[in-house]
This record gives structure tokens, sequence and C-alpha cells, in this order.
């Protein structure tokens, strides 16, 4: 090339959208380098981003978009694929997902009483709280609650509006929905577990359903802690709530509370490479 600068130094610009001799704003904004403005956008909130900075101009649209930046917020956030050969479609839904994830589940360790679930059985001497009897695989983990010798099950509804994942949000994307409950039996008396997780459509009517068969304890167990996992995946349009509900009882009958014990329960919305 001669003399000349070679095309990879010369800084690459934003190509303006408005006719030659225009002093419009637009002009001005198109003169930023895009990897100076891409980095101006990754120091912004995301929110800003997307409601306030893709709407200057076709061209600030153009990078606010881009997968490049995307990708580059989810390496700088630490958000990452746990599968590093399985790589997003859409590196902006996955960094939202990300971002957005949670347990929706309130109050799952028992660590504010009963508040949040709803009670649907209370049979026997009712449900009770009390700290782990075993060592939870997760040290945070001080409590859960406990069944007695009547059928005890309690249960949430989650409302995926008011969580932030809107209508036209879960019917395009579908995003996996996961479920985990960790489960434990006393080693001295037999008991059982159960779950049922729903997803529903705006009248509250089943669509999907996880419901595995009753675990059944022996007298005399591990009394270990077991982890119940489900993702729900490409369940079709009208998702709008979740039903999460657990429990069990002692197959022993036996008064006070040697039933299944229930904690760390857990619904998030979660990106698909995960």
């Amino acid at each position: 090339m001669g003399s000349g600068q070679s095309f990879e130094s010369v800084p690459r610009r934003l190509k303006t959208g408005t006719q030659s001799g225009s002093s419009s704003n637009e002009d001005q904004l198109s003169a930023v380098p895009l990897e100076i403005l891409e980095e101006i956008l990754l120091n912004l909130p995301y929110k800003e981003v997307v409601s306030i900075c893709r709407l200057v101009c076709h061209q600030w649209k153009e990078v606010s978009d881009s997968e490049s930046l995307w990708r580059a917020r989810c390496r700088r956030e630490g958000y990452r694929p746990s599968d590093p050969s399985k790589i997003p479609n859409d590196w902006r839904l996955f960094y939202f997902l990300c971002k957005k994830r949670r347990n929706l589940l309130k109050n799952p360790r028992g660590e504010h009483k009963m508040q949040g679930w709803q009670i649907v059985e209370n049979g026997g001497d009712k449900w009770k709280i009390e700290g782990v009897m075993v060592q939870h695989p997760d040290d945070t983990v001080q409590k859960n609650f406990v069944t007695s010798y009547g059928m005890c099950k309690k249960a949430q509804l989650i409302d995926l509006e008011k969580e932030g994942y809107n209508s036209s949000f879960m019917d395009h994307f579908q995003p996996d929905i996961r479920i985990s409950d960790w489960y434990a039996p006393r080693y001295d008396c037999g008991s059982e577990y159960e779950i049922c997780v729903e997803l529903l459509n705006q009248k509250k009517q089943m669509l999907h359903t996880f419901a595995p068969e009753t675990v059944l304890f022996e007298q005399w167990n591990e009394r270990k802690w077991y982890r119940m996992t489900h993702v729900f995946q490409s369940y079709g349009p009208g998702v709008r709530y979740i039903r999460f509900t657990h429990g069990g009882k002692d197959t022993q009958f036996w008064a006070g509370w040697y039933g299944i014990r229930v904690t760390n329960s857990c619904v998030e919305i979660s990106p698909a490479v995960d």
C-alpha cells in the first residue's frame, strides 16, 4: 500500500445516514469511532443502553444491538456458559437472563417461618421449622421445613409478569425454567417426599407439569440430603404462572416431626446454554 496507512490502522467509523453537507447532530455522532462508542456503551448501565442509547440514531442502534457489545458485557461481568463448547445464539438475551436470574421462590429455607408459603395440607402435628439435622451441601443453609405423621404440603404461586418476565418475552423466547429442591429423611423413621411443579396459563390452567413418583425412605436410612431437579424447555406460548408444591410425611405415624425435611427450593428463569 506504499507509504499510506494500512486498513487495520484506520479506526472504524460509523456510517452516516444524513445527506452530504449536513451539520446535524447525527453527523457529529457518526464521527465517533466504533471502538470508542462500544467502550462508552460498555460503561453505561445496560438499561440506559437499551432504553436511551439505541434510540439516538440508526448507527447507535446498530452498536447497541450488536453481538460484540453484549458478548463483551458478558465477558466483563463474568457471565459465561457453563459448557464452553455451547455458544449462545443471542448474546443480548443470554446477558439479560443472567442479569435477572434469581430464585423466584420466597423464603426457600424457612428463615422467615412460613412467610411466602401457602399451606395446602397440615396433617399430624403440622409443619415445623428446625435447624438442619445433617449438614447441607451448602453451608449457608441452616434451617429446613419438617413434616409430621399426617400429609404436609405447601405451595407458592409465581406470577411471571410481576417478576419482570412479560407475556411477549415468555412466548417468544421460552427461556429454560429450572427447578430444584432439597429433601432429607430422618435416619430413625421412614418417610415420603412429593413434589409437583406446574406451568399455568393466564387463567391458571395447567399447561405442563413435573410430578415424579413419590420418593420413599425406609427406617434406618443414610439420612443424607438429596436434590430433585427438572428443566422445562420448549414449552410453547401461554405460560404466565408457575405453581410449586412439595411436602410429605413420616410413614410410621409417630407423634412429632419425624417426616421428610425440605429446604433451599429454587425456581429460576435461566439461559438455555447453562
